[in-house]
């Protein structure tokens, strides 16, 4: 295929009049299609169902020490559940907090605390003139309004194939004490589907912060999400490589079943040190008698152990990986050697980065939707909604059917062709 940039200006309109006539086509047929979000699809919650069944009114809710899941108490958790996702998150059970339905909102949670109370005794951020977070970007767009929402100021950290500019992270949190925090997807990042190296892992436990609250945010979603049985990546656990490292106090580790069972009835947990966990416990007492016992106990009993969990991953996966397979195959197909985008094949996760060309990526985004396919607003996968590149768009293949999924494919496309050879035109 030639390259569009080499392409006349001749050539250029006289194909971008052929793709005018496919796309006025397909618009013509009023789509109503959706990639806008990360939503499991309805075959993959029917995965799950199987939980409705195992607690009923003839069962015995009484946890193995003895805790009645139908009462009040078990602040952070019944000791099954802690074990099954201290397992899942390759921690030990006493580093682990369990609390509701979500990890947003315990993330939430963990920032609001630093802002009213501190950390371990340090100031608390609303008392500070400036407190300031790292963003590794392209990210997860939830994460940012967070922070967002308390006012606090993001700067942008390109991500490399190997995660975060790590030099760049050591440069602000070395150096600058109103640094408190970074947001970090490691594994299957949302939204490119990179996991962090080793080299950056080990980086990351052996920072030398300014500021004694800093903490790393360790928002590890997808630690189970492989595409595939035979090629996965691996993530060293940092907990242990912080501790080992002398800093044990510097990550909040999150996770949840969100994603695994149900999204809106999964269970969350924080992983953290002895110390953080026992500041955190003393604040919860004030919010919670305890989160949902009987929805940790439904989970222990459908799963039974991590290796349930594991299992349960691959059918996830054989529903997934056909998905991903078909937006890639789609994209390499229509937009191989053309210069006008680029994109990481993840063997994980829940989504695919797109990179258009520059100033492309808000048009493409809205010449698909005026086609009838509705997708992540561009500049979402950077703090405030700014890309300063307008070049980012995430592909989320989850929730269409695989039938969908090819007309999408084919409707963004289009919209990427069309976008771009505008774009060439201006600039002749």
């Amino acid at each position: 295929m030639t390259a569009y940039k080499d392409l006349t200006k001749e050539e250029l309109l006289e194909l971008k009049s052929g793709l005018e006539a496919q796309y006025e086509e397909v618009k013509a047929k009023g789509l109503k299609l959706d990639m806008s979000r990360g939503k499991p699809s309805t075959e993959q919650l029917n995965l799950s169902m199987g939980m409705m069944d195992v607690l009923n009114s003839s069962v015995d809710l009484t946890c193995a020490d003895g805790v009645d899941c139908r009462n009040y108490g078990g602040l952070d958790g019944i000791a099954e559940a802690k074990q099954l996702l201290a397992d899942m998150m390759e921690v030990p059970k006493d580093n682990v907090i369990i609390f509701g339905n979500s990890s947003l909102n315990v993330m939430y949670d963990t920032v609001a605390r630093a802002m009213t109370h501190g950390v371990l005794g340090s100031t608390p951020w609303c008392r500070l003139d400036k407190v300031k977070f790292l963003c590794p970007v392209p990210g997860y767009d939830r994460h940012f309004g967070i922070t967002e929402h308390f006012g606090i100021e993001m700067i942008n950290i390109p991500m490399t194939p190997t995660g975060p500019d790590m030099d760049l992270v050591e440069k602000y949190v070395n150096e600058d004490p109103a640094v408190k925090g970074i947001w970090c997807v490691p594994k299957y990042s949302n939204p490119q589907g990179i996991t962090y190296s080793d080299e950056t892992v080990f980086r990351f436990a052996n920072l030398k912060p300014a500021a004694e609250d800093f903490r790393i945010y360790w928002d590890n979603a997808y630690c189970v999400h492989h595409l595939y049985e035979d090629k996965q990546d691996y993530l060293i656990e940092i907990l242990s490589e912080c501790k080992k490292a002398g800093n044990p106090d510097m990550v909040y580790k999150f996770s949840s079943t969100s994603k695994i069972s149900f999204p809106g009835s999964g269970i969350a947990a924080l992983a953290a040190s002895e110390a953080n966990l026992n500041e955190i416990r003393s604040m919860m007492k004030m919010q919670t008698i305890g989160h949902d016992k009987v929805n940790q106990l439904r989970h222990v009993r459908f799963f039974k152990d991590v290796h349930g969990i594991v299992e349960h991953m691959k059918k996830h996966a054989d529903i997934m990986r056909p998905k991903f397979e078909a937006v890639i195959d789609g994209l390499e197909r229509e937009l191989g050697g053309l210069g006008i985008g680029s994109w990481v094949k993840p063997l994980g996760g829940y989504f695919i980065s797109f990179d258009a060309m520059d100033g492309c990526a808000k048009a493409i985004v809205a010449k698909a939707k005026e086609a009838g396919l509705v997708m992540t607003g561009a500049g979402a996968t950077y703090p405030y909604g700014k890309d300063p590149h307008d070049s980012n768009i995430r592909i989320a293949p989850s929730y269409p059917t695989p039938e969908e999924l090819a007309v999408a494919t084919d409707i963004f496309v289009l919209s990427v062709k069309l976008v771009s050879i505008d774009k060439l035109l201006e600039n002749m």
